[in-house]
């Protein structure tokens, strides 16, 4: 935890279980929408901070040498440090695995829309796991940066004429664009405890875009294009760079009212 936060490690309590618990928070402001400025602009603006984190321990029990006779004084209390035959400290309870992971999801993000229906989202993420093992004393960190944008239009009323069942029909409805750009740098380092070793095990930069367009043909049907392009470049060199792509239409009807 010391060099997690960036502490002195005589500041830091050497217990495992937490008093407190690790704060969560969700924070979200829309109050310029009461300045004239915004409110003859915007349909909506606001700007939203989040942070998520835990801290668990996987599995613990106690360490039945630490209550070894040997390790016990003349009226049955255990030693301050008891040692074991290797010259090594004993603790009373012993861990196999503890997790500490924390996100600000967002860090930052702007949604707004215009009166013009243009809409923008821009957002800027970042996360941070550790994960302890004491079976094998190694020390696994991943570290993530995430950057999004976001485009949408609505085209209102638009009018196409379709021969449905053969029958002339006029459809009339909002088609709706959306474009979402992202770009997402991760890495992960195991560092060893024992020796001084530190190993980039795996990581990547992920670039991606997705564009869709729906249209409402009826009431309860909707017809949607859509195009998702992925390309990420690992961080290790036995991993080749990788390209996705995804493209097509779907129909969605929605048997409710």
């Amino acid at each position: 935890l010391a060099a997690y936060q960036g502490k002195d490690a005589g500041s830091i309590n050497l217990g495992a279980f937490r008093d407190v618990p690790v704060p969560n928070w969700t924070m979200k402001y829309t109050g310029l929408m009461n300045l004239k400025w915004f409110k003859k602009n915007f349909e909506r603006f606001s700007v939203a901070h989040g942070y998520r984190a835990s801290y668990t321990i996987n599995s613990f029990n106690t360490n039945l040498a630490f209550s070894d006779p040997s390790f016990t004084d003349a009226d049955g209390r255990p030693l301050s440090a008891p040692l074991s035959e290797g010259g090594q400290y004993l603790n009373e309870t012993l861990f196999s695995n503890i997790n500490l992971v924390e996100q600000f999801n967002p860090l930052v993000k702007v949604d707004l829309e215009m009166k013009n229906s243009i809409k923008v989202v821009a957002e800027v993420r970042k996360d941070r796991a550790l994960s302890l093992s004491l079976d094998n004393n190694l020390l696994t960190e991943t570290n993530g940066d995430e950057y999004i944008l976001g485009l949408g239009y609505r085209l209102k009323d638009v009018r196409l004429k379709t021969n449905l069942a053969g029958k002339p029909t006029t459809l009339r409805g909002d088609i709706n664009f959306r474009a979402d750009l992202s770009l997402r740098d991760n890495i992960t380092v195991i560092r060893s405890l024992d020796v001084l070793n530190n190993q980039v095990t795996a990581g990547q930069r992920l670039w991606n875009l997705k564009l869709t367009a729906d249209y409402a043909l009826t009431k309860n049907l909707q017809a949607q294009f859509f195009y998702d392009h992925s390309f990420s470049r690992f961080a290790i060199s036995t991993a080749f760079p990788q390209t996705t792509i995804r493209s097509g239409f779907t129909l969605r009807y929605n048997f409710g009212n």
